[in-house]
């Protein structure tokens, strides 16, 4: 698993997480979503996201996008 995948991963684990919980706990969970969704535009522009530095400490290889 690359960088790239593992971050693509892990947000689409805390969107559907944040669903599940507006949908079972309370409706402001779906903020999670939308954090989750903000952070994904903002590093598409960007180039910066705070996953990939986690997961690069992690020792997960690069991939093409996040070096």
């Amino acid at each position: 698993m690359t960088i790239d995948r593992a971050v693509l991963a892990f947000a689409g684990c805390v969107v559907l997480l944040g669903v599940a919980l507006a949908h079972y706990v309370h409706p402001w969970w779906i903020a999670l979503s939308v954090f989750a969704g903000l952070n994904m535009l903002q590093a598409a522009f960007t180039g910066f996201c705070p996953a990939a530095i986690v997961f690069k400490k992690l020792g997960i290889r690069p991939g093409v996008a996040f070096r």
